[in-house]
Parts: C-alpha cells; sequence; structure tokens
C-alpha cells in the first residue's frame, strides 16, 4: 500500500506504527505483569501468561502489517509443516541483523509458542521494550570475561542459574526458547577475529543451549534449527522499515534432541561438555554447507 511513497518517508511511518503498537499493548501487558506477581497461585499464573503471550503475538501482527505495508517480501520458506503451538520447543538460527527476530517473529508467531529470547542484560534499559522483555519473563544473561571470572569465580555458573530459574517458570505454559548460539551478529570483521572455521558464520557457544536442556531438556519436543540468509545483502533495521528487503531464505530443519544431551551438568561433566560442543560443531557445519549452497544458487540466478 505505501510501495509508491519514498523510502524515507516509508521508514518513518514503519517506526511510526512500531512505536505506537508497543505503547499501546505495553500497558495491557504490564496489567498482567503486576496481577501475576499479586497472585502466585498456580492456575493464575497460567492463564495470565497465556493472556500476556497473546498481547506479545498481537504486537507481533502489526509488525508483520507494516512490513508487509512497506514492501513485498520474497519469502523462501521452507519447514514449517511439523510446527505447532502445543509443545515447547528449542529454536537456533544463524545471527545476520537485528531484522533476524523480526523475520523469525513474522513466520513463527502463531506456528510456534511465542519465541522467548537469551538477552543481554543491558537490553533491560531498551526504553519500554526492555521492561516488555522483562515482564515476559525473558531471561537476560550477564556474560563475563575469561579475566574477570578469574578474579570473581564466585560468578561462575551465573548464566546457568539464570537460565534455570527463567526455564522453571517455563514449565506452566508451552514455550519456543530461542537461542543464536553465535551469540552476537555475524561481520567480516568478528568473523576475521576469530578465526572462525566457517565460511559463513561465526564460531557457536554451545553453553546457553546445553544449560536449557539441563533445565527442561524434558519438556522440549525437537530442535528448530533455522538457517536464515538474505540474497540482497544483510539488511538493517532501518532498510527493513524504508521497504528495501526484497528477499527472504528461511529453511527451517527439525531435528531431534538426543536424549543423552538431556539433564546433563555442562559446566562440570568435561566429557559431556567435548560431545555437545562436537554435536553444536556439527549442526554448525552443516549450516554453513547449507548457506554456501544458497550463496551459489541466488548467484547462478542472476542475470549475466
Amino acid at each position: 500500500m505505501l510501495k509508491f511513497l519514498p523510502a524515507p518517508l516509508r521508514g518513518v511511518i514503519s517506526a511510526l506504527i512500531l512505536a505506537l503498537s508497543t505503547l499501546f499493548w505495553c500497558w495491557p501487558l504490564f496489567t498482567l505483569a503486576l496481577l501475576k506477581f499479586l497472585l502466585p497461585f498456580t492456575a493464575a499464573q497460567r492463564a495470565l501468561r497465556f493472556g500476556m503471550h497473546w498481547i506479545a503475538e498481537s504486537w507481533i501482527s502489526i509488525n508483520s502489517f507494516w512490513m508487509d505495508l512497506a514492501q513485498d517480501i520474497e519469502w523462501d520458506v521452507q519447514g514449517l509443516e511439523a510446527l505447532d503451538k502445543r509443545h515447547s520447543w528449542l529454536v537456533t538460527s544463524n545471527h545476520q541483523s537485528w531484522v533476524d527476530i523480526l523475520a523469525l517473529q513474522y513466520q513463527f508467531n502463531h506456528r510456534l509458542p511465542l519465541l522467548k529470547f537469551f538477552l543481554k542484560q543491558e537490553l533491560i534499559w531498551v526504553p519500554v521494550i526492555g521492561l516488555c522483555w522483562w515482564a515476559l519473563e525473558f531471561p537476560f544473561m550477564k556474560r563475563y570475561s575469561r579475566q574477570y571470572l578469574e578474579k570473581h569465580p564466585e560468578k561462575r555458573g551465573q548464566d546457568l542459574a539464570t537460565t534455570r530459574k527463567a526455564c522453571e517458570r517455563y514449565k506452566t505454559n508451552p514455550v519456543a526458547v530461542f537461542n543464536f548460539l553465535e551469540g552476537t551478529r555475524f561481520t567480516p570483521a568478528k568473523h576475521d577475529q576469530q578465526q572462525s572455521p566457517y565460511r559463513h558464520l561465526l564460531k557457536p557457544r554451545a553453553g546457553g543451549i546445553a544449560y536449557v536442556l539441563d533445565a527442561m531438556g524434558e519438556q522440549l519436543q525437537q530442535l528448530v534449527n533455522v538457517t536464515l540468509l538474505y540474497p540482497q545483502g544483510i539488511p538493517t533495521l532501518w532498510s527493513l522499515m524504508c521497504g528495501k528487503v526484497r528477499q527472504v531464505t528461511m529453511h527451517v530443519d527439525i531435528l531431534p534432541i538426543p536424549r543423552e544431551f538431556v539433564g546433563r551438568d555442562y559446566s562440570n561433566d568435561e566429557a559431556y561438555r567435548s560431545d555437545f560442543q562436537a554435536w553444536i560443531n556439527e549442526l554448525w557445519q552443516q549450516k554453513d554447507l547449507q548457506l554456501d549452497k544458497l550463496c551459489t544458487q541466488y548467484q547462478q540466478r542472476q542475470p549475466a
């Protein structure tokens, strides 16, 4: 509908819809969050979480609306058929842009339970939306450097404690626990700094999802392994708002979670940690090959 407008104007309209929608939905969300705090009973907590998730899904639907309003995205999506909202899932993806989150929510909304992302602690201070993430019980993780942990060993295991606390709350309602295994967005500079063995990916960090499997592995249906690609180049959030994203490729593989990885102690079991990292590295190797294949296919489609 807005395609005839100049791109910057489309960006302003999209940003305005996003801001107004967030301000509209945050108040009923905060109200239910307060009720949840005041009514610590299982039945009440379950009902209130259902209502909070409905609010979040409504907010996501409006985001999908302005995305469609600003541009016609050619979606190449495969593998959604086996998903449902009745079960809990473990979800992961490669990470290239802030657009990733909106693209994932666009395709998974009403197909999976609400995605609960692992977020950096600093993001809780993002105006309004940070409080919304907190109210929705997104786990906020504070990462410490190896040097810091050597000086403050009492901080070791804090991520595990945070994950377990979050996952304990997820047992009353189905949830899709999401983790970007790379931990940060891909850039050539980060790739070179890491000396990553993968062509299109950063090195994966296995600890986050290992802690999830420790805390709630028996509850999780399967692993939803997403491979994201933007054939025209990695977009910014502003370029999405301006209607400049034309193609998004999303391939979804539903994989079993090895039962031998459920309920194990990643921090203290060296043999298990080695086996788990080998499993994650194999997943990442396959993802890198898939991205390589997809990139080659798109290059071959380009006119000479």
